[in-house]
Order: C-alpha cells, then structure tokens, then sequence
C-alpha cells in the first residue's frame, strides 16, 4: 500500500524528478552510508514496501523511516552524513613547519618530536600513531633495524658461509 504522500506526490508528478535526484546523488556518493540512505528513500518512492527495503539493505524500519523523513524536510541534504570528522590539532601551516623541521634533522627521536608539538604548538597526541603519521609524511621511516635477522638460523648460515 503506498501512503498518502506518495500518492500526493504521485499526483503532482514529483516522484519522478525525486527518483532522478536520488540517483544522481547515490552516483555521486564514495561513502557507502550515505549511498544506503538514498537507495532506501529511493527504492519508497517506486514503491516497494518498507519490509522489503530492511530485506534488501538489511537496515531497520525506524532508518528507513527516518531517512524519508530527512529528504522530505531538507531535501538531497538530509541524506548527507552530519559528521565531518575532527578538528586537526595542528593547523596547515604548522604541520608543514613540522615536516620540514624533521626533514632537516639527520636523526629522529620520537621523543623529540613530542617535546616540540607540547613546547611549540601546544598539542599532546592520544595515540602514538600520529606521530608515526607526521614522519611518515616527511618520507621518514620511524621503524626500528636490527643488526641480526631475528628469524636467522646459525646452523644454516654457518654453512652458506663454507660454501
């Protein structure tokens, strides 16, 4: 059974263009979330039953619900993600002073590093990964060596070697 506002649509000629929206919208889209939105509010306005949609999206009701709720309201931008991700702690231009202050050292210490984001620019990472991050940006490897290959095995070198 389709509702009252798809049959007002219906009337109106609208479920065409709103189909064709949509579309457009999920074509455009990289993120898979927001793809799944307007496939949901799509595939209501050809008419499928919203038991159907949670079947094929194997998402809820209240999701499907919700999303046709959000593009009816604010149209193709309801169905875009709210979220954007965190501030950086450093800006742009800080960051590349960072890079190019670890490109002129001979040798790193992540230490080091730390201590001059807290002095300089006030910024205490959570994760150690961030730092990683910062050297592997200036091309630097912050990986360990070892002079001896832990997996070597002393009996097959020392015959390698006599022969």
């Amino acid at each position: 059974m389709i509702n009252q506002h798809l049959q007002a649509a219906i009337a109106q000629g609208a479920v065409p263009e709103a189909i064709a929206e949509l579309q457009e919208f999920i074509d455009d889209r990289p993120d898979a979330r927001e793809v799944r939105k307007a496939l949901a509010v799509k595939l209501v306005y050809q008419g499928y039953k919203y038991e159907e949609i949670q079947t094929i999206l194997d998402v809820s009701l209240g999701s499907i619900t919700s999303w046709k709720q959000a593009y009816e309201e604010y149209g193709i931008s309801g169905l875009s993600l709210n979220h954007k991700g965190r501030k950086s702690y450093l800006s742009i231009q800080q960051r590349e002073e960072v890079l190019s202050w670890l490109q002129t050292k001979e040798c790193w210490e992540l230490g080091e590093l730390e201590y001059k984001l807290v002095f300089e620019y006030d910024v205490t990472y959570e994760s150690k990964r961030s730092y990683y991050d910062l050297f592997d940006a200036a091309g630097i490897s912050w990986k360990k060596t070892t002079k001896l290959n832990p997996k070597a095995d002393p009996e097959a070198v020392a015959v390698k070697k006599t022969n």
